[in-house]
């Protein structure tokens, strides 16, 4: 069989691939996602590769054409694709969650492809206050107050209207509970807390006491390898209609404590917890709003029997191990090789000396045998360029967030990826090199990087179509002056007993991403400044800008 999955790199995707590579009966897989994964990695390198946007900046014709021309020739389609954030974005979200799931079914019956499994939800559902457990025939009307739960309704009703329309496709929906794994923990903490919150705390002790909502009833959750077979079963026993996915156990507020290795939990208020939530979640403090909470008190607990019954599933983990592996992860900071699913931070890399070798106090001591290098010098000239890579680091994640609606946004997001992983790489090498760092203007620039947020380009009520111009210009000559940091350690590599080839390697990477912002300028000078065109169309059909 030949399997297509789209949404291939978040973490239903990544662990979807992993299972489909260990069936025998799966012949090829095709991933599918608007960002490409290390094709080098595991489980991504088993796969061949599309980048398709299905509908955040692209037409309509743009993606049916795309889509169809993929898939066809596939035994089944397992879409998985779905916009968590920005939350403040509603249209943005409902055109890639709604209509893009649409325009993939769309192209499943033009592609002729005879099975499209699709990832909907225990957010589907209806709200239910009981402690009853719920099958599929429980309404999917959603909860009104969440928007992750009314889009997932609103899916619902696009897979009504395509069964009808499409009898010969067979359609499997999969809704699952909460999904956690080791792998998504670093995506989950950025998705739903905030990258500043102290997850690391986790590993150091236990809270006194857990504050969980008065009116929670229970979580249900499933370990992602185990919705995965799920997926796999759908796909190789190809039933129709719903599934609910959950391990058996349901956490119930004193489970949820246990896993802080105490079991005392203080109920709080509904109403002041959604408080706090929606006043964290406009302060920018905390990434989740108040609906994924009135959703988490408002969805039935689920029946998993027909999954047993009719794809032969049973969970491997049960919600408490699962529960535990996240946490675990997000005190480790774990990921996997995709830009969703990266790491907290990425693996420290070697320092490689003439010899060969990789330990800091090697290179640290061969700098100092070699008294021609003025290591304060160079140690001051190092700092300057760490400082102004905080700053680069920060713009380039902020302009792959704020222009996730556009042609570029791909790009800049791999992009962002590789730069904060060199960011790092720099402070890791002051730091091999026994050098003294310069935090207090790191943290300047941090903070001015930030302010400088706030001018307004000519519009304070929405982005100026100018805003990309001027960033993707400030980027590129960054990154022309990294690339004279990374020829000056090449040129004095010898002396400091170091590997030129190291350097070389980052030079050839810089010369490759001053390539790709130019690219993105490109494409926003060319409509920043028209009145017939417009940077932030989505309906525009322009091809994906693409970094490679």
């Amino acid at each position: 069989m030949r399997v297509a999955v789209i949404g291939a790199t978040g973490n239903v995707g990544t662990a979807v691939l992993d299972v489909l590579g260990r069936t025998s009966d799966i012949t090829s897989v095709l991933g599918i996602s608007r960002r490409m994964p290390d094709t080098e990695a595991e489980p991504y390198s088993g796969c061949e590769w599309r980048s398709i946007d299905i509908a955040a900046a692209s037409s309509q014709d743009t993606a049916h054409r795309d889509l169809t021309e993929a898939l066809t020739g596939a035994d089944a389609v397992i879409h998985l694709a779905w916009l968590i954030q920005p939350n403040s974005d509603r249209g943005l979200l409902r055109r890639v969650n709604v209509d893009g799931t649409a325009r993939v079914a769309a192209a499943v019956a033009a592609a002729g492809v005879p099975h499209l499994v699709v990832a909907s939800s225990v957010g589907a559902y209806s709200p239910d206050d009981s402690m009853d457990k719920r099958d599929e025939a429980w309404p999917t009307e959603g909860i009104r107050s969440s928007h992750y739960s009314v889009d997932k309704a609103a899916q619902e009703r696009v897979l009504d209207d395509f069964c009808a329309d499409h009898p010969e496709i067979t359609v499997t929906r999969l809704r699952p509970a909460l999904i956690f794994g080791a792998p998504a923990a670093s995506e989950i903490q950025r998705y739903f807390l905030g990258t500043w919150m102290p997850v690391q705390l986790l590993r150091a002790g236990r809270l006194p006491f857990l504050p969980l909502p008065a009116g929670l009833r229970g979580v249900q959750a499933v370990h992602s390898t185990d919705v995965a077979r799920a997926y796999v079963a759908s796909v190789l026993r190809r039933r129709s209609g719903a599934f609910n996915i959950c391990a058996d156990d349901v956490l119930h507020p004193k489970d949820l404590a246990e896993l802080l290795d105490h079991g005392r939990h203080i109920p709080v208020p509904n109403g002041a917890v959604r408080a706090a939530l929606s006043m964290g979640h406009s302060s920018s403090l905390v990434a989740a709003d108040e609906g994924w909470l009135d959703m988490g008190l408002n969805v039935p607990l689920m029946d998993n029997g027909r999954a047993r019954r009719e794809l032969g599933w049973d969970p491997e983990y049960s919600a408490m191990d699962s529960a535990r592996e996240l946490l675990k992860g997000m005190a480790d900071g774990e990921g996997a090789a995709s830009v969703p699913l990266r790491p907290r931070d990425p693996e420290q890399p070697q320092l490689r000396t003439t010899d060969d070798t990789s330990t800091g106090h090697e290179a640290s001591d061969a700098g100092g045998e070699h008294s021609e290098v003025d290591m304060d010098l160079l140690g001051l000239y190092l700092c300057d360029h760490l400082t102004g890579a905080t700053a680069g680091a920060e713009r380039i994640e902020r302009m792959a967030a704020d222009f996730v609606d556009t042609p570029v946004f791909a790009a800049l997001s791999e992009l962002a990826a590789e730069i904060r992983g060199e960011h790092l790489y720099v402070r890791h090498l002051i730091g091999e090199l026994g050098l003294r760092r310069r935090p207090v203007a790191e943290a300047l620039s941090w903070v001015g990087e930030r302010v400088g947020r706030l001018k307004s380009n000519g519009s304070l009520l929405k982005r100026s179509p100018m805003i990309l111009v001027l960033e993707a210009e400030l980027m590129r000559s960054a990154v022309i002056g990294k690339l004279g940091m990374w020829q000056t350690l090449e040129g004095n590599a010898e002396a400091l007993g170091l590997d030129a080839e190291q350097f070389r390697g980052l030079a050839q990477k810089a010369e490759h991403q001053r390539e790709v912002l130019d690219t993105v300028h490109s494409y926003a000078r060319s409509r920043a400044f028209r009145r017939d065109r417009a940077v932030y169309d989505q309906a525009s059909g322009v091809s994906p800008v693409r970094g490679d």
